[in-house]
């Protein structure tokens, strides 16, 4: 059977045989790691080899959001503290080139810590440009509070990712800063005009087009369409995302399991493929779901599965040096934690 046009995640800290026998049979292109999946270093090593071994492909792409502050999924004892976005952009002294050199810095030692256990994406830098009326679900994860400083930001932590064998994931394309709501609880819809979003929200994605894989925002933008969110909605993917930002990587959905989507799974699934994410994600682990999901979203293939090679070809062969002690001293010694 063909790879399926999905990521999915696991209910626990081990594989069920329900869950070996699912992922042998549908072959889903990727995984995601959450909280619930994590114990110890050794036991998230055997947990990722036997997810890729049930598909049959070792290098296979693993998920993970690890971004620091409130989404960090490895935790403390086994995996340090990261401060969130927002710290970089906030260090002291009005420095560009040392908020520039930590958040790289910072990501770097994050894609140690995921390279180590095999994990090879991150669902970071977070893109999305805060607005003040906005919902606190972007808040301090953003870099900043204008389109300069998340771009610059983000490209630096997009690039210490890069850098030690791990995969950025550029979000939540094409803008979720000004979304009133949180879209895991409901929809929510955005009334700017095409201009400012196009100034505003959209310019961080643009600067960073040449990343290799984006997920989407689950926001309907009223004057782009509407009547469905970007994930849906082929005009949001046709004008905005492989438009007016310009992006040729591969699209994933945000989680399909989040409240802002509606329909059965199947539907939702099959309504992000026919607007043109290339895969969808679907992160809860929970086999009722992931059933139809997995109906929903078919075969990758065409433009989406040579997409998802391209992608998966910006891997390093091998991580640039870093002398780990000496780099996470400088880190802490630059947030002042040392």
């Amino acid at each position: 059977m063909s790879v399926r046009a999905c990521i999915l995640g696991c209910a626990g800290t081990t594989l069920s045989r329900e869950e070996v026998a699912f992922f042998r049979d549908v072959k889903p292109w990727g995984f995601i790691l959450f909280a619930r999946n994590v114990e110890t270093p050794d036991q998230v090593r055997q947990l990722v080899d036997a997810l890729r071994e049930t598909v049959g492909r070792p290098d296979a792409p693993v998920l993970i959001d690890q971004e620091g502050g409130r989404v960090q999924r490895l935790k403390p004892p086994h995996w340090p503290i990261y401060p969130p976005g927002r710290t970089y952009g906030q260090l002291p002294g009005n420095d560009p080139l040392l908020r520039r050199e930590i958040t790289r810095l910072g990501a770097r030692l994050i894609a140690h810590d995921l390279a180590s256990l095999g994990i090879n994406v991150d669902c970071v830098p977070v893109l999305d440009v805060p607005d003040p009326h906005g919902h606190e679900i972007i808040g301090d994860r953003a870099y900043g509070d204008t389109p300069e400083q998340v771009a610059y930001l983000g490209r630096a932590a997009a690039e210490g990712l890069i850098a030690g064998g791990v995969l950025p994931v550029i979000k939540h394309i094409p803008g979720h800063g000004r979304a009133k709501a949180d879209s895991h609880l409901e929809l929510p819809v955005v009334d700017a005009s095409w201009d400012e979003l196009d100034a505003r929200d959209f310019a961080p994605f643009r600067v960073l087009s040449d990343m290799p894989m984006a997920m989407t925002a689950h926001v309907i933008y009223s004057a782009i369409d509407p009547k469905r969110p970007a994930t849906t909605s082929k005009k949001a993917m046709r004008k905005v995302i492989r438009g007016a930002i310009g992006f040729d990587g591969l699209v994933m959905s945000d989680d399909l399991s989040m409240k802002a989507l509606s329909g059965d799974f199947a539907e939702r699934a099959e309504q992000s493929i026919a607007a043109g994410c290339d895969v969808v994600l679907h992160c809860n682990g929970d086999m009722a779901e992931m059933k139809p999901v997995v109906e929903g979203c078919g075969a990758l293939k065409g433009r989406a599965k040579r997409r998802a090679e391209a992608a998966m070809a910006r891997i390093a062969r091998a991580p640039e040096p870093l002398d780990i002690d000496e780099a996470r001293a400088r880190f802490a010694a630059a947030l002042g934690t040392s």
